[in-house]
Order: structure tokens, then sequence, then C-alpha cells
């Protein structure tokens, strides 16, 4: 089986133990994401130290407030393939609610000057990041990464051509509901991610989360589809690679 990281966070002095660590594990390809500008410079130059990362450029909403200064001439760069992570979290509201809507929307009209996927975090915040996509215009690639939402929300995202990108809350016993919109989304439309070094999954909970995990997020969707991992590996791979348009 072989792997695409869809999200993670990769620091620069321990890059190669990490990807060294993920490929014996499987995981071949890692996207590295930007959250503000120091950040995406960072995923730049880590894309351009190995050959098996990605990196994206963008503003999270936590540093919406800083606003988007600096990301756009980075869109250039060797190896970037996507804008974000942005949009909105109204879960901790570390900038105001109309900055991250203001730097949301820019980053949207981002993608699609430069034809480019979009890459959303939203958080206790779905209403107003579905009025703002659909008021921009949904990028024709476009991924709600470390999908925390039920149904609902699993279905006003399909239903808008986006790809959902599942990680290891997936494996949480309280995750009901994220399992539930798993169980829905259909392969084609499905991703994998660790966001590490966050959300670490069952069994390992309270490590540091890394790429090489990411076969056990792999392996809780499998389950949920009721399909072997080589066939939730073999899809999610296709579809990174198309969506990002890997060279993989």
């Amino acid at each position: 089986m072989r792997w695409i990281d869809n999200h993670c966070h990769l620091e620069l002095d321990t890059l190669s133990e990490v990807v060294s660590q993920a490929s014996d594990a499987g995981v071949e390809q890692m996207i590295d994401v930007g959250t503000d500008a120091a950040t995406s410079v960072g995923a730049v130059a880590k894309a351009a130290a190995s050959d098996r990362v990605w990196a994206t450029v963008g503003v999270h909403p936590h540093e919406a407030r800083h606003g988007i200064g600096g990301i756009e001439e980075l869109l250039g760069a060797e190896r970037v393939v996507a804008v974000g992570e942005c949009g909105l979290d109204y879960h901790y509201n570390y900038s105001p609610p109309e900055d991250q809507q203001a730097a949301f929307a820019l980053q949207i009209e981002m993608a699609h000057r430069h034809q480019l996927p979009l890459v959303i975090h939203t958080r206790e915040a779905w209403d107003d990041t579905f009025a703002i996509l659909d008021e921009g215009g949904v990028p024709d690639r476009t991924v709600f990464h470390c999908f925390t939402g039920g149904v609902d929300e699993a279905r006003a995202a399909l239903d808008r051509g986006a790809y959902l990108s599942f990680s290891g809350i997936v494996s949480f016993p309280s995750a009901d509901d994220v399992r539930a919109a798993a169980n829905l989304c259909p392969l084609e439309c499905l991703l994998v991610e660790t966001d590490s070094p966050y959300l670490t999954p069952v069994p390992l909970r309270g490590r540091t989360n890394t790429p090489a995990n990411l076969p056990l997020v792999g392996e809780a969707l499998a389950r949920l589809h009721g399909v072997p991992p080589e066939t939730v590996a073999q899809r999610t791979w296709d579809n990174a690679a198309d969506f990002y348009r890997l060279d993989a």
C-alpha cells in the first residue's frame, strides 16, 4: 500500500527523519500546509528540500487578524499545490469573525485567480463558511480538511463538489458524527490526513502525531466503508494526486 498524507504540519529540522519514517509506513507523499506567511515560507522550503513533500500557502482563521500579505507571491514557487489552509474558526475566535471572513473571501478569490485548489478549515462556523463560499464561487478543487461535521454538513459540502478529508478524529470513540459523515462520503470524494503533529489516531492517543500514522486513519475509514485498507489507500492516492495535480 502507498498513501498520501493530505494535510500535515512538518518541521524542517526533523524533516528527513519524519519523511523516512513515513516512507517506511507506506506514506510516500505529504502535503505540508501553511497557516500564515512565515509557515507558508517554511512549507515552500520543506517542499524544496524533499521530493516527497508538497506545499500549500495560506492564512489560517486564527491568524486572519494579521491579514494575508506575503501569501500570493508564494504561489508561483515550485511544488506549491494549493491555497490554504483558510476558512473560519468560531470555537476560539483568536481573530475577530469579520477578519476571518475577509481573509477567507480573499483566499477564495486567490484560488480562482491562480486556478489552484482551496484547502478549508472550518470549526463551528458552517453556515458562514458555506455562505462565503457560495458568494465567492466554490473553486473547482476544494477540500474540507480535518472534517468535523456530521452528515448534514457533509452533504452540503459534497453538494458543492468538495472533497472531504478525514483525520485521526474518525477513530476517536466520541466521534460518531464524524464517522457518520465519513461513511456517507463516497470513496471518489475521500481524502485522508494526519493533521500532524495533532490528532493522533487510536490506539496511539497521547503521543505526538506524525505522517507515519496515516495508515491507522485509512484503516478506520476502510472499516466504515466495509472495504480493505488497500482500497482506501489506492482510492485516496488517486484522489489526492488528481486534486493537487501531483507528479507522484
